[in-house]
């Protein structure tokens, strides 16, 4: 796209631009509006409570993100172009309908427009991939598709139509975020790292790396056959420990001054937290909603808003360095996963606070995203170049 053009086409030029946007819109609303709902003060129509939360979390906010890092990788990756334009536009519609639609009595209807958006989003991605035979990149099509059985198998819980407990549907999405978080933070945190700091040294063992992978994965495995929370324990301390080695060999403290990078290392280092609090959790130790913030707040949190920063500057034809607005805004997030985990884990009598003032957190780092990107993601690249 030439500078001339009109702004408002550049929206769809990339599919970060507007689901980074959406995304980034969405959590600061969604999590004003769970607190609200959490103090008692708003009821749902069809997803009540804890339920709309994790859903909108990780069907809403998590997925249009790592669809819209897919969708802009994808054309690095196969060298082809991934949806732009009208294609792109309808796919963001597919995404905005069903915030609307979980929001409504129309049940059936929200079921198959989420299960419809990652499936949808997969088939999109597989066209430039398997036009490419980009091979290394085919699991992504795989857990998009995982990701669409996943949403639908919990919106057929919801409605009383498979005999499976929603929060199974839940659990098993997250444990596809966390190998997603894996795969890519196991990519770029290391190659950022070594970029963006002279003598770093970040390195990846194969067998360190082929462990925390297969950590995960057996994961998944251990919890989608129901085995007892001792094998769940085993697991996870085990992935935990692995993950912890994995970190320390990325040299998370050569970063200091560097923001843009030291942020994706302080994320990742809540992998082995979320993986420890969940083996704890297992024999109910600590509350599991601890297991899963840290891996929701803290890394996934910390992951996207520092690839958002990253992805909208490096993409837009900026300067890769953090402003004093991008630090605010990794600042707020991370003190929103430090506050949703350590007051309930050292106060839980505090639990309902700590939830209230982690969301203004979240809200503030993720509405100062939006406001500060609007103009970038909305506007041409610098360079005139399209994307």
């Amino acid at each position: 796209m030439s500078a001339g053009q009109p702004s408002g086409f550049a929206l769809w030029q990339l599919g970060f631009r507007p689901f980074y946007l959406l995304a980034s819109a969405f959590a600061a609303l969604s999590i004003g509006l769970w607190a609200v709902q959490f103090a008692g003060w708003l009821p749902m129509a069809y997803l009540q409570g804890p339920l709309w939360h994790a859903h909108e979390m990780l069907f809403g906010f998590m997925l249009a993100v790592i669809v819209g890092f897919l969708f802009t990788a994808g054309r690095n990756w196969s060298g082809r172009p991934t949806p732009t334009g009208l294609p792109l536009a309808a796919l963001a519609a597919l995404w905005v309908a069903g915030r609307i639609l979980v929001l409504t009595p129309f049940a059936w209807t929200a079921a198959l427009v989420n299960a419809a958006f990652p499936l949808a989003s997969a088939l999109a991605l597989a066209v430039p991939l398997v036009s490419a035979r980009n091979r290394r990149n085919y699991f992504f099509i795989g857990l998009l598709l995982l990701l669409s059985a996943a949403a639908l198998a919990f919106h057929l819980s919801a409605l009383g139509v498979i005999a499976m407990p929603a929060w199974i549907g839940i659990q098993l999405a997250l444990d596809l975020l966390l190998f997603i978080l894996a795969v890519m933070g196991g990519r770029v945190i290391p190659m950022f790292t070594n970029n963006g700091v002279a003598g770093a040294n970040a390195t990846r063992q194969p067998l360190v790396e082929r462990a925390a992978l297969g950590s995960v994965l057996a994961l998944l495995l251990v919890d989608a056959s129901g085995l007892p929370p001792v094998a769940v324990a085993a697991v996870a301390l085990a992935a935990a420990l692995v993950h912890l080695v994995r970190w320390l060999l990325w040299r998370p403290w050569k970063t200091l001054d560097n923001t843009l990078v030291l942020v994706l290392q302080l994320a990742y280092a809540w992998v082995p937290v979320h993986l420890a609090l969940r083996a704890l959790a297992s024999h109910g130790w600590v509350s599991p909603s601890l297991a899963t913030h840290a891996l929701t707040v803290g890394a996934a949190g910390g992951l996207i808003i520092g690839m958002m920063v990253r992805t909208a500057r490096g993409h837009t034809a900026r300067v890769l360095r953090a402003d004093q607005v991008d630090t605010a805004c990794f600042v707020l997030v991370l003190l929103a996963a430090l506050v949703r985990i350590l007051v309930p884990l050292l106060a839980p009598s505090q639990t309902v606070t700590a939830v209230l003032v982690s969301a203004v957190f979240w809200t503030g780092g993720f509405g100062l995203y939006a406001l500060r990107y609007w103009p970038v993601l909305t506007r041409p690249r610098l360079d005139g170049k399209p994307g």
